[in-house]
């Protein structure tokens, strides 16, 4: 590690954390006695309990990360020479540590917590009792506070997305009521920089973007000094290996080692999240780097772009950028030295994990920290002067490593329907977006009555879910059916086999109206055909305001607050183009919604109904939903395409064959090549 990166760092982090008192308690046994108090009613009991908990357990965090940087700066290796003189540091440092966490949270320091209230601690489960706590004390700023910070953690919770629902309906309670107690500086700071970015405040994002660097380089030492505790490799019995004294110290800086390289998920992953935010923190110099731009302020720019350049070396866009500003200013520049210094100790650190990681026998994959698929995407470009003319070239639009085949077609529709029956009712601008389109008489009143009736047969609870009855909603049950599940059930004699043949042709159909209208060139593939219904609980739709299918996008996972969408679902990222033909609407709600990227905000609005058919492309410009279906049974076709024939739907290959065979009439002879028993 570069001493003076960590001297600056350190210096700053330790100015900004509060020394803990020696008197601080256990948090874990402040939580139990609060819960106790919760379940016997004493709501004055749970808040101060509760609090003091919470603030037991930042307290303990603080400490920890203030002793180990104060013990490495008080006994640095700078001076160390001989083995001696590091075992004289080692042991010096341990005894400062020891001294240190003593006196600042006294009893605490040998006091265990079981994992269990750990993992509580980092779900914020505490706020989820403090907000009904609050309540309960009529105190409903404090309880929307609570709230609103569980959620963040914790957004599938159905009940808190309702209760913070009726908290914005009270009258009195404001915006600003709403925060995160537990947010984390430099992702709060990103975010708001975000908002202004958007808004075309190019000062106003410039300064919180800058402020979320500081944050995040201070976040960083911090998260590698909580890394300095117990570690265990699994598979590895610590308690009676016999390993040599090189051999214990390898073992263990290995497990230190590796938990600080991956303090860059750990700062790019928003609460409740798995994956991290792609391309987190180059995307900070992405954004300075245009804001800069938009300022007029090209040195500024230039430098961003170069350090941009250290994580995605040779990236075309940028490097065109930095051509453009060269030639403006007439001069060249430097990256930042945080960042390069930054990189470097990843790339030492790589070297030694691998090392290590064989040293001990242990796997050890190198991730890609810095994934370039997550990009910001501006369609504003900046003039580039490297040809004397106004070639427009876009600044840092990323290339996506992970992006389908669709991210190289050129977005075109208008295409003919090839069908006479079909009826175009909105095109995308009249549907306030891009590659979407609403479409009629796709089936007619007949289609729609028979694929319905076998859809009560053929459908399954829960199926492309594991078996969950209730996957998106606890107020509505989910089922579902694939083409080849159908024609299984045709052979078994339990639905006909022209309702089964009625699935599979609607949706060909659905394929050549989509590759003709949005001009597709190159093969249009199924990836999933779906059968599916949504039918309201009976008992379970009073007051409701939750979704059906929350907002979503089909080929990433949208993020709100960044208002981005990330590519880490590598089995949905093939996706290119969805659409939903409809076979019903005497229900209540369950209208289909586009929105933007906040998942807020609706763009359009869809009732289904027989033969009605919507299709777009499945990116991030397509966020979309469905509202509660509040009574009744709603059912669709629900299509996902592909062009990439690595990802063809092998249902729908073995359901080709089998209609192949009915059109040859060699199932006459042969029978049909499926095994009722499947589990499809």
């Amino acid at each position: 590690m570069n001493a003076n990166f960590l001297v600056v760092f350190s210096a700053v982090l330790l100015a900004s954390v509060r020394p803990s008192s020696s008197s601080l308690e256990p948090y874990d046994l402040l939580y139990d006695e609060a819960v106790r108090a919760f379940y016997s009613g004493d709501y004055g009991d749970v808040v101060r309990i509760m609090e003091e908990a919470l603030s037991s357990h930042t307290g303990l965090l603080h400490s920890r990360v203030r002793c180990r940087l104060r013990c490495q700066d008080q006994h640095p290796f700078s001076d160390t020479v001989s083995e001696l003189g590091f075992f004289g540091v080692v042991l010096r440092r341990a005894a400062c540590m020891d001294s240190c966490i003593e006196e600042d949270i006294g009893v605490q320091s040998l006091h265990k917590v079981s994992e269990d209230v750990v993992q509580d601690f980092n779900r914020r489960v505490p706020y989820n009792y403090l907000q009904m706590a609050y309540l309960k004390l009529k105190q409903p700023e404090k309880a929307a506070a609570a709230a609103h910070t569980y959620f963040q953690a914790n957004p599938e919770h159905v009940e808190m997305s309702q209760n913070l629902e009726q908290y914005k309906d009270q009258q009195g309670l404001q915006e600003d009521h709403f925060v995160d107690r537990e947010a984390r500086p430099h992702q709060r700071s990103f975010s708001e920089a975000m908002n202004l970015y958007e808004r075309g405040d190019y000062v106003g994002a410039s300064r919180l973007f800058e402020e979320a660097l500081v944050e995040y380089y201070k976040a960083d030492v911090a998260c590698r000094a909580l890394c300095q505790g117990p570690h265990q490799f699994e598979d590895h019995d610590h308690l009676r290996y016999r390993y040599s004294l090189y051999e214990v110290i390898s073992d263990h800086f290995t497990q230190v080692l590796h938990c600080e390289h991956e303090c860059v998920r750990d700062l790019a992953t928003r609460p409740g999240r798995l994956s991290p935010m792609e391309n987190y923190l180059p995307l900070h110099y992405d954004y300075l780097q245009y804001s800069y731009f938009k300022m007029e302020r090209m040195d500024e720019a230039l430098q961003c772009a170069l350090t941009y350049l250290l994580f995605h070396e040779g990236d075309e866009f940028m490097t065109e950028n930095v051509d453009y500003y060269t030639e403006v200013l007439g001069h060249g520049g430097a990256p930042r030295e945080e960042a390069a210094r930054y990189l470097r100790r990843h790339k030492q650190e790589l070297e030694l994990l691998l090392v290590g990681s064989q040293t001990m026998g242990v796997n050890f994959t190198d991730g890609n920290y810095w994934s370039s698929s997550g990009g910001r995407d501006n369609s504003t470009r900046i003039p580039s002067g490297t040809d004397g003319g106004m070639e427009y070239v876009p600044v840092a639009e990323q290339q996506k490593n992970n992006a389908s085949v669709a991210a190289s077609q050129p977005l075109k529709e208008g295409g003919p329907l090839l069908h006479d029956d079909v009826q175009l009712v909105y095109n995308s601008a009249e549907l306030n977006g891009t590659q979407r389109v609403l479409l009629d008489h796709v089936l007619t009143e007949e289609q729609c009555a028979e694929l319905q009736e076998m859809a009560q047969v053929v459908t399954q609870e829960g199926d492309g879910y594991n078996g969950r009855a209730s996957p998106h909603t606890p107020n509505e049950k989910f089922e579902g059916a694939t083409v080849l599940r159908a024609l299984q059930y045709a052979h078994e004699g339990r639905v006909s086999m022209k309702s089964a043949r009625l699935f599979y042709d609607a949706s060909e159909q659905v394929r050549s109206i989509i590759a003709s209208y949005f001009k597709i060139n190159s093969t249009l593939h199924f990836t999933y055909t779906h059968l599916v219904c949504r039918t309201a609980i009976t008992g379970k739709q009073e007051h409701r305001s939750d979704l059906s299918h929350p907002i979503h996008a089909d080929n990433c996972q949208l993020d709100p607050d960044a208002r981005e969408c990330w590519k880490v679902n590598q089995r949905l990222a093939h996706r290119d183009y969805s659409a939903l033909l409809y076979l019903n609407g005497d229900f209540k709600g369950g209208e289909f919604i586009f929105a933007k990227m906040d998942a807020k905000t609706v763009t359009a609005t869809i009732k289904p109904k027989c033969g009605r058919m919507v299709a777009f492309s499945s990116g991030k410009e397509n966020p979309h939903g469905v509202k509660g279906v509040t009574e009744g049974q709603r059912c669709a076709l629900a299509l996902w395409f592909t062009l990439d024939p690595n990802f063809k739907e092998n249902d729908r290959l073995k359901a080709a064959e089998i209609i192949h065979s009915l059109d040859t009439q060699s199932v006459l002879t042969h029978g049909l090549d499926i095994n009722p028993k499947d589990e499809l």
